[in-house]
């Protein structure tokens, strides 16, 4: 949570820098909210394991991610696009002993921040409303593993642990989507995107113990994800400090 907030106020801090007007490519500092939707289309959303008759699944459900964009104007039509952003993941957890009627059911989450760099190409549709299309690398970040705990019921025990693996990790990612742009009230944007992380978001282990009995499934976790995004970039504050004057023997 604290490196939220200090996401959050730097990025506010940065607001003063990015959004002065100037005769040069303007920087634009936005926020943006996304709903990270799981999918079978780029990955998978659900990975099964069992063996000698213990079963588990883990699914992802809808999750969620907000953070800070930073525009960066290389031509009228081309900007390099960053940022840094909150990302939380939801999973459906189920394990099973069927010999013995042993069914249970939980849920997990699993956080990461990510920093995608993006070149991006405007199609200008009409005097306010642009198309945006860009392709770009993030490097993400995994501040900690996972863990759930289940006692169906008598000495039936099940520990289920996402383990992160790697601290950081690299994935590529693509953008489309429509903008409306006014000089006074800043920029909205709409949009979608594409994620897919080049290894396993998490390691997904199951153990099992029931007395002297024990039994443990592993298995990769898929993070590929599709979004739905809505961007807000403020709009270009003029310079108002007065210019530096020339003294007279200069």
């Amino acid at each position: 949570m604290k490196i939220t907030i200090n996401i959050i106020i730097l990025f506010l801090a940065l607001t003063t820098f990015a959004q002065e007007k100037t005769d040069k490519l303007p920087t634009y500092f936005g926020l943006q909210v996304r709903s990270v939707f799981p999918t079978n289309f780029i990955g998978s959303k659900t990975t099964s394991m069992n063996e000698s008759g213990f079963e588990t699944s883990i699914t992802q459900r809808l999750g969620f991610g907000f953070g800070g964009v930073v525009r960066a104007s290389v031509t009228k039509l081309i900007a390099i696009e960053t940022g840094i952003n909150f990302t939380q993941r939801h999973f459906d957890i189920s394990v099973a002993i069927p010999d013995s009627n042993v069914y249970a059911k939980d849920s997990m989450t699993f956080v990461e921040y990510d920093v995608p760099i993006n070149a991006l190409i405007y199609i200008q549709l009409s005097e306010k409303i642009f198309m945006n299309t860009s392709l770009g690398v993030t490097v993400t970040y995994k501040p900690t593993s996972t863990w759930v705990k289940i006692k169906p019921k008598g000495k039936h025990y099940f520990d289920l642990f996402g383990a992160r693996g790697d601290r950081f990790g690299l994935g590529f990612n693509a953008n489309i989507g429509f903008e409306y742009r006014t000089e006074k009230s800043g920029f909205f944007y709409f949009g979608g995107s594409a994620r897919v992380p080049l290894t396993s978001l998490f390691k997904y282990a199951a153990h099992y113990s029931y007395d002297a009995n024990e039994s443990i499934l592993v298995g990769d976790v898929d993070g590929s994800f599709l979004t739905l995004d809505f961007k807000y970039f403020f709009p270009l504050v003029k310079n108002k400090a007065p210019k530096f004057m020339k003294g007279p023997i200069e």
